[in-house]
């Protein structure tokens, strides 16, 4: 039987602790979408474009299971619940890194459930990515703090030729 689940987020970068969550979902489905998703509350660094080449830089440097299927795609708008239709996903899955991420998380998994039936699996970080965020990520790197650490090679590639590229424009 074919299990396909979502794995939305802004991913503005992706991170290590992303891309961990990515490898741990992909062993429990037999496809796994990785879905970057505008979210209207953010100021992107990267374009949805950008961040989709971004993982699947990210994802080709991975020992994934190879029995997953893994799809790599952007939604810019509509519900997540119609693009797991869409694909025929029973399941979202989202990182959570601090019981603040599952008291922002939780509603809107039951709201999925309501709307369409998806369930969310929650998956707990891993301890050694808890601490890492996007945001915190993107704040090092601005202050030319070394970042490779937290993001893959690509991304930190990525992240320094961005801010050398802001800095010239300024």
């Amino acid at each position: 039987m074919s299990t396909i689940a979502v794995y939305p987020g802004s991913f503005d970068p992706v991170t290590l602790g992303h891309l961990d969550i990515a490898r741990r979902a992909a062993s429990l489905f037999s496809e796994l979408h990785f879905v970057v998703v505008h979210n209207p509350a953010k100021s992107p660094r990267f374009s949805s474009e950008q961040r989709v080449e971004l993982i699947r830089a990210s994802l080709a440097e991975l020992d994934l299971p190879k029995h997953t299927k893994i799809v790599v795609d952007t939604l810019d708008g509509g519900l997540l619940v119609d693009y797991c239709r869409m694909v025929g996903a029973k399941a979202l899955v989202k990182g959570v890194r601090t019981n603040v991420d599952l008291d922002y998380e939780l509603p809107m998994a039951q709201v999925n459930r309501d709307l369409a039936g998806v369930e969310t699996i929650f998956i707990p970080a891993d301890p050694v990515h808890g601490h890492i965020s996007s945001s915190l990520v993107k704040q090092v790197s601005d202050l030319s703090g070394k970042v490779d650490k937290y993001v893959s090679e690509p991304v930190a590639r990525a992240l320094a030729s961005e801010r050398a590229n802001r800095k010239m424009s300024e």
